[in-house]
């Protein structure tokens, strides 16, 4: 098979701000990549292509495994497609410990929205971030901006971690509930409520409708019982079938609604103002711990004490801290 000839810088960044799908796809390839060559690559695409983002709306959606995203987001995605908007959808999937790649296929999960020339739907596997989330989430929502997409959908795997990340890089966080489940399925829902701006309840059709509307009433009355966030927004608990699209149009439109309201109290570009600052320092440490790791002197003290460090002769807090010195001592002894 012939190698893909490798795009030259400007070439990404052509192919982005003209919103050619297959050159926005290999940019979010570029910016995901651990190589070292690639990284100095996507750092400059990312400089040009930084004054075309930020038009867009970005919504979080996350709920526990079983609630329904797939079906949600793409019934939900249609609904604002059909506004005339354009939508890219960023699926952090889980990923297989022995090859890394997604396990989840996120283009079948999502057939027909898939199909629609107005929507870009890129599965992108979790790896080894923390709880989930693709270290290159941001980047990946930045070039879909560029690209002209006014809607950002990022889907997390479930419930965890991983949502504090995302709430981290959205305008909207959401969270799909079930009525009727446990609390041992969803023993966690205390903090990631705190976190939402909307507690929908999926589902809601069929023999489920009463259920539904028991569990609307049952959640609108403990949130009352939250503190006020800093925005003043009082989290919305509203029912809808992603199945039947029941609900959705009203969901957008409280969407519309908070965003105005973000706008005129001037929370909305605060909001983003913070999670500019927070990107640099997330990079920051993944810059160090990748800078750690590649050096070449810690990578071969790790590999010499594995044996004592697994069998327990060596202390793993004392050995970090030798090797954490080793590390500064080199950068210093580079500096001079």
């Amino acid at each position: 098979m012939k190698k893909r000839k490798r795009l030259s810088e400007q070439e990404y960044i052509d192919g982005v701000l003209s919103g050619d799908r297959v050159t926005l796809s290999q940019a979010i390839t570029l910016v995901e990549s651990a190589l070292p060559s690639d990284q100095l690559i996507a750092e400059q695409v990312m400089s040009a292509v930084l004054p075309y983002t930020g038009k867009s709306i970005r919504i979080g959606i996350t709920g526990v495994p079983g609630v329904g995203k797939s079906t949600f987001i793409e019934r939900f995605g249609h609904l604002v497609v059909e506004e005339g908007l354009k939508l890219a959808v960023l699926a952090v999937d889980p990923s297989s410990q022995s090859g890394r790649g997604s396990i989840l296929g996120d283009k079948t999960r999502m057939e027909t929205l898939s199909m629609d020339k107005r929507a870009y739907i890129r599965p992108s596997p979790s790896g080894t971030a923390l709880g989930g989330v693709s270290a290159r989430t941001r980047e990946a929502m930045l070039l879909c901006e560029a690209a002209g997409f006014d809607v950002v959908f990022i889907e997390t795997v479930g419930v965890g971690q991983s949502e504090i990340a995302v709430k981290g890089m959205v305008d909207f966080f959401l969270l799909l509930m079930l009525a009727g489940a446990g609390d041992e399925l969803q023993g966690i829902k205390k903090g990631i409520i705190e976190m939402c701006d909307a507690l929908i309840i999926n589902k809601a059709d069929g023999e489920n409708i009463e259920a539904a509307k028991r569990a609307k009433r049952e959640y609108a009355n403990a949130l009352h019982l939250f503190p006020i966030k800093e925005n003043t927004w009082l989290p919305k608990v509203m029912t809808c079938s992603g199945l039947n699209g029941d609900g959705l149009q009203s969901i957008w439109e409280m969407i519309q609604s908070y965003k105005e309201k973000m706008i005129n109290n001037g929370y909305f570009e605060k909001n983003r103002a913070d999670q500019r600052l927070n990107w640099m320092n997330d990079h920051i440490k993944y810059l160090l711990e990748s800078s750690f790791y590649q050096n070449p002197t810690i990578e071969k003290s790790i590999n010499d004490s594995l044996t004592d460090i697994k069998s327990g002769n060596v202390s793993a807090i004392k050995k970090a801290r030798e090797l954490v010195e080793i590390f500064i001592h080199q950068i210093k002894m580079d500096d001079k």
